[in-house]
């Protein structure tokens, strides 16, 4: 067994996330989809999809209390985009710039692409601060059926070496996007540069309005060793014991791609290396999120718990790299992270 992976194998629940998590075997989970982090001071926050987009607070990353929503009901717009919005806002994205915090999100129906993404703006992500009010800009991009063979769900911001922002989103349908945003990082460029960094196969008669076969989402650019890693999930998400969902990976020198995987195979032409699947235990897990954190880099994810029915679950694994600069992570820490739930 390479040393990269045995060292992850000897890490016990509490050698990981300290001793609090000990606590957390009879506790109840945090039970999310779609789950990415920030920090601010020493707590860190949680946003996840869900009426408003919930939010959780944490000074460990094991034990969380509820943090409110972003929104208390909806956006104005969200039924005027997405006439089947059912009021969960999904898929949320959260980055900070100089002191404020942008928070991307979802809306749609499931399985449409009658969708868009919007963003609100904080000063603060502490609810106990006098500052802190979301703001919502709107809409940054929309998919309009019958106009546009993509969906505009699953947005996640990653910044060039230049620091210019760049939003990648996507699922299904001709797969994944890439758009330059102005210096608001409200809307896109002008004049607009878009590129595709991930597809599947869609086979040709397939209508429009239809999702299709291609079966991959939720694409995360994380810029690590020089490289850009985009994490993809593919398969088939919120079916509890029947979900498929699992990551793959690819990566490029530019943030714009080729996206290539370790045998050079382009995302765009279905590349993609496998990187963590579901088990018995955990039969789907995806739509991932990762960090570095005080020198030590993180994959966030949610995780379909077979032994409560299918109930999804947080989950924060270690990210480890091989000596080929790959990603590399230990499925035993599906069993061995357990978040706990402060009421």
């Amino acid at each position: 067994m390479p040393a990269f992976v045995s060292s992850l194998a000897r890490f016990g629940a509490c050698a990981l996330f300290s001793a609090a998590l000990c606590a957390c075997a009879t506790a109840a989970q945090v039970s999310i989809h779609d789950p990415v982090l920030a920090r601010e001071g020493d707590n860190y926050y949680l946003f996840s999809t869900g009426p408003g987009i919930t939010i959780y607070r944490s000074s460990d990353l094991v034990n969380w209390q509820r943090s409110g929503r972003a929104f208390p009901g909806e956006p104005d717009w969200a039924k005027t985009a997405a006439p089947g919005f059912n009021g969960h806002l999904w898929a949320p994205d959260v980055i900070e710039r100089d002191g404020r915090y942008y928070l991307y999100y979802s809306v749609s129906a499931f399985g449409k692409n009658t969708s868009a993404i919007g963003v609100t703006i904080n000063e603060t992500l502490d609810p106990d601060s006098p500052d802190y009010a979301w703001k919502d800009q709107g809409i940054v991009v929309q998919s309009v059926p019958g106009r546009d063979n993509w969906n505009a769900i699953d947005p996640n911001l990653i910044l060039d070496e230049q620091g210019n922002p760049w939003m990648a989103f996507g699922s299904f349908w001709d797969g994944l996007k890439l758009v330059r945003l102005d210096d608001t990082w409200t809307r896109p460029a002008e004049p607009q540069e878009w590129h595709a960094i991930a597809r599947g196969e869609r086979p040709a008669m397939i209508p429009d309005a239809e999702p299709g076969a291609a079966e991959l989402e939720a694409p995360f650019i994380f810029k690590k060793h020089g490289y850009y890693y985009q994490f993809i999930s593919r398969g088939l998400c919120c079916r509890g014991d029947d979900s498929t969902y699992r990551l793959a990976v690819g990566r490029a020198k530019e943030v714009t791609g080729p996206y290539l995987d370790k045998q050079g195979r382009d995302m765009t032409a279905g590349g993609g290396t496998p990187l963590i699947a579901g088990n018995e235990r955990w039969p789907g897990l995806g739509h991932n999120s990762a960090y570095t954190f005080d020198g030590k880099d993180y994959l966030v994810m949610h995780a379909y718990e077979s032994a409560d029915n299918g109930l999804q679950k947080l989950k924060i694994l270690d990210l480890a790299w091989d000596g080929d600069l790959w990603p590399v992570v230990d499925a035993a820490q599906l069993d061995s992270y357990q978040s706990r739930l402060v009421e």
